[in-house]
């Protein structure tokens, strides 16, 4: 062991054995152990990652020494707080750990504790209507008037956009109420997973109340105050994208052979950052946002800290520490990078002498003012919460004092202290970006090297991230990864891998990449019972027609509808929706057996005619589109705005990959679906919109006062077209809004047919072709069905 790492280690146990956390490593360090046996993906994040005695025992995989961090910004000898240990597992899988946690500890000694939830805007204005009687349709009106996360109030302006009375004593009162009540406690919920543990029993210590989930309780008390009083707290957290690396990892070597796990996956894969490069990350862990799309290419990352530093960088802190712009310049060799000492140049060298991380700051204390680390892990704290205390003050003139008597320039110093307090509250710690950097960067290869492992295991994850599976599906396609629609005789309930070939499967030429099935989860209303029977009936041999899954699997014909309208019969059984439909609609009658009917006909002298065909009238293909979107949310067909364009190049309105590739400063109009609107805190109120049509995606950027104007089309619009100028700064582009328009009504007109689409509609003639003479039963069937679709009929 090197002798700088084991003076590092015997510094951490010195404190750890000083302060008596020992209990606390051992029990994060059972957990993890648990997780691992049992095959769960976890990993230790936040500050634990500064602690190379967390990295020795397997909770972080971050190495402290590798990575220069900091020690006391886990653990302060002067703050004297517990330690707290944030672990990430999968969110299929966390329960089991949870389990174990209770099992093992005991029920009445582990507990979760709550959280406050407090009104933001949109709550609060819903439950005051409710409560002074407006009608729902108003109050989803107004709510829809309100950007998800925002404080911000309805304000006069907005009722005259909606044509309310201003007058109205009700309405005014609801608004008035509800702006006082934002920021107001709602209720109590359960923390996402801060387990508190305890040698004594809890209810001789705090109030506990069971939990809405079996097997589980809460502690009635806010987390802040389980802090304060000390106890021993352990975070055991629900993270998605280990859920979609455990699927990845587990489909890479079921179908592949490839064996990997975090730890192992290739360093250093220059294809890899190469696409991140390009900012092709969607559905990527942390560098998929709108904001990091943007930043990747002009930090350009080439190795591990630059993408430490990419997840840090877009952040509150850095953009309202004015760290940014200092940054890429800097690193884009636009502006010279100068350190006023070689104390400084060691503490912010990565970083090119711009503090990007808490670690530094604190390290800026300790080299360049005095500091002992525990005042430096103080001044953190201070300025977290300095807006709240105002306890930052003494520590502001011990620093730039320090620094001064140190040599530095004043003017110098207090700019240094500017810098601090700017993004002190906001800052990431180096050690967490670290821990989320490992993360982004093993998605980011599984997606690179093998899509259409990460496109399956990305579904199978879903909810999560930025995109819906519309887009993670149409983003596979564009990779050139081939996917296939759901299916009864092909699809498990997860997306599965299938090799290359033909209709049959046959496996042919490349068995390096495979084609993605869909799932029978992606068809909406299907309950897993049902497809499970689905799956296992079929298990001898497939499915021939509607009525041999009914018989086979036993499934209720509500089931076999949801199927039909997610079109899963067409694969294999070549029965398209309709038909599919239809064929339903005749099982509706138990059929007679054939010696009933057989006597039935004798004794009612039915005459044998030849039984009519049945022509169902095609969809057209917008509706398929349409009823796609409608019953799996995506399609594997046109993409909507396909059948618009003619309409749109009338109006002069070019394709979202024509905007993006036009020169800087052209004026034009653009239109897509809207994918994504953004509003972060810090952008002081710009909105980021991401537009998708047939040839890709348009990202617009709203200045705060063009939302204001159109807010009701931003907020509301599925369908929207945007009036702007292209702005241009290397590879990045975005469409600058100045006006835009909701043309979610176009929509309806790739469909126009569909107000029917759940009743096929059917032309009866009569069949040229042989066919059996139907049995009485069977005329009864048909007739029936027709009277209960609503069809017309004709005959021939």
């Amino acid at each position: 062991m090197p002798d700088r790492v084991a003076a590092t280690l015997r510094h951490e146990l010195r404190l750890i054995e000083k302060l008596a956390y020992a209990p606390y490593f051992l029990t994060v360090n059972a957990i993890v152990r648990f997780a691992r046996a049992q095959g769960i993906l976890c990993q230790g994040r936040g500050s634990a990652a500064n602690s190379a005695v967390c990295f020795v025992l397997g909770i972080t995989s971050i190495d402290p020494g590798r990575n220069d961090l900091l020690f006391e910004r886990f653990i302060s000898e002067e703050r004297r707080e517990p330690p707290d240990i944030d672990v990430d597992f999968e969110h299929e899988r966390r329960e089991i750990v949870m389990q174990w946690i209770f099992d093992t500890y005991g029920r009445d000694r582990a507990a979760l504790c709550s959280t406050v939830i407090r009104y933001r805007t949109r709550g609060a204005l819903r439950d005051v209507g409710k409560a002074l009687g407006l009608p729902e349709d108003l109050v989803r009106t107004l709510s829809s008037q309100i950007w998800g996360w925002s404080q911000e109030g309805i304000e006069d302006r907005h009722l005259k956009e909606l044509n309310l009375n201003l007058a109205d004593r009700r309405l005014r009162l609801t608004l008035d109420l509800a702006r006082q009540l934002v920021g107001a406690p709602r209720h109590l919920s359960q923390h996402p997973g801060g387990f508190v543990l305890t040698h004594d029993r809890l209810d001789d210590l705090v109030p506990i109340e069971p939990a809405a989930m079996a097997d589980r309780q809460v502690i009635e008390w806010d987390k802040d105050d389980i802090d304060a009083l000390k106890f021993m707290k352990v975070d055991v957290l629900a993270l998605g994208m280990l859920t979609c690396m455990r699927r990845g990892l587990d489909l890479l070597a079921d179908h592949k052979g490839i064996r990997h796990d975090l730890a192992s996956i290739p360093a250093q894969d220059e294809p890899t950052y190469a696409m991140i490069r390009k900012a092709d990350t969607l559905g990527t862990f942390q560098i998929e946002s709108r904001a990091q799309m943007s930043m990747l290419p002009r930090l350009k990352p080439r190795t591990f800290y630059d993408l430490v530093v990419q997840v840090a960088i877009v952040r509150p802190g850095p953009i309202q520490g004015d760290m940014v712009h200092p940054y890429l310049r800097r690193r884009a060799g636009l502006e010279p990078v100068s350190y006023p000492t070689p104390a400084l140049e060691r503490v912010l060298g990565k970083t090119l002498g711009v503090p990007l991380f808490q670690e530094q700051a604190m390290r800026v204390a300790i080299e360049c003012a005095g500091f002992t680390p525990g005042e430096a892990d103080m001044l953190r704290k201070s300025m977290a919460t300095f807006k709240f205390t105002g306890g930052v003050s003494r520590f502001r003139d011990k620093l730039v004092e320090g620094m001064v008597a140190n040599g530095y320039d004043r003017s110098f110093a207090e700019q240094t202290f500017r810098q601090l307090e700017g993004f002190g509250s906001y800052g990431f710690p180096e050690s967490h970006a670290a821990s989320f950097a490992l993360i982004a960067y093993a998605s980011a290869w599984l997606k690179c090297r093998h899509p259409d492992v990460f496109c399956a295991a990305l579904l199978n994850s879903q909810p999560m991230g930025f995109y819906a599976p519309a887009q993670i599906v149409r983003d596979a396609v564009t990779h050139g990864i081939e996917v296939r629609p759901a299916c009864v005789n092909a699809s498990r309930w997860d997306c599965t891998l299938e090799p290359h070939g033909d209709a049959a499967g046959n496996r042919a030429g490349d068995t390096d990449h495979f084609a993605v099935r869909l799932g029978l989860q992606m068809v909406r209303g299907l309950a897993n019972a049902h497809a499970a029977a689905i799956i296992a009936a079929r298990a001898d041999r497939p499915f021939t027609s509607v009525d041999d899954l009914w018989r086979r699997a036993g499934v209720p014909q509500a089931a076999l509808v949801r199927l039909a309208e997610a079109d899963a019969f067409h694969p294999s059984l070549r029965l398209v929706r309709r038909e599919a439909l239809w064929a339903i609609k005749a099982l509706a009658d138990e059929p007679l057996p054939l010696f009933a009917a057989a006597s039935a006909r004798e004794a009612a002298a039915i005459p044998e005619v030849a039984e009519p065909a049945v022509i169902l009238r095609p969809m057209t293909a917008g509706g398929d589109v349409v009823e796609d979107y409608r019953h799996t949310g995506l399609t594997l067909r046109s993409h909507p705005l396909s059948f618009l364009r003619a309409d749109l190049r009338r109006r002069r309105i070019v394709t979202c990959a024509e905007a993006m590739a036009a020169r800087d400063g052209r004026w034009l109009d653009a239109a897509g679906l809207v994918l994504v609107r953004q509003r972060p805190g810090s952008a002081k109120g710009v909105m980021f919109i991401t537009l998708e049509d047939e040839t890709g995606i348009a990202n617009l950027v709203v200045w705060a006062k063009v939302f204001e104007d159109n807010r009701r089309t931003v907020l509301g619009a599925s369908l929207m077209a945007a009036h702007g100028r292209i702005q241009r700064e290397g590879e990045v582009v975005h469409l600058v809004a100045h006006r835009l328009a909701d043309l979610s009504a176009d929509l309806a007109s790739v469909a126009p047919a569909m107000a029917h689409s759940r009743c096929p509609t059917a032309a009866v003639t009569n069949s040229t072709t042989a066919r059996q003479p139907p049995t009485a039963a069977a005329c009864r069937r048909r007739a029936a069905s027709w009277t209960r679709i609503g069809t017309s009929t004709s005959s021939g």
